[in-house]
């Protein structure tokens, strides 16, 4: 389990800085900000209480796959920006 934890935050985490960075910036899609606000809704939906297994399904394979796919959705300039300030800084 410590494992799992290890590696969602590992994948979920670079694609949450670089959705947090595309947030900020002035060339995002106007289409990011409804869909991280739904993304939201969906993590905390009053299934996953009611549901534990369910609730871990979505925690650790559905919200992370569709983290990865609304960064894969991004605009190239973004997503290079992204690259080139963590280049920078490292």
């Amino acid at each position: 389990m410590k494992r799992l934890f290890a590696l969602w935050r590992m994948v979920a985490g670079q694609d949450l800085r670089l959705l947090w960075f595309a947030v900020r910036h002035e060339q995002r899609p106007p289409w990011l900000l409804p869909a991280l606000a739904g993304l939201a809704l969906f993590a905390i939906e009053p299934a996953n209480f009611a549901l534990p297994m369910l609730g871990a399904v979505d925690e650790f394979v559905l919200v992370p796959l569709a983290l990865h796919g609304l960064v894969k959705m991004l605009p190239l300039q973004v997503r290079e920006a992204f690259a080139g300030g963590w280049r920078r800084r490292g």
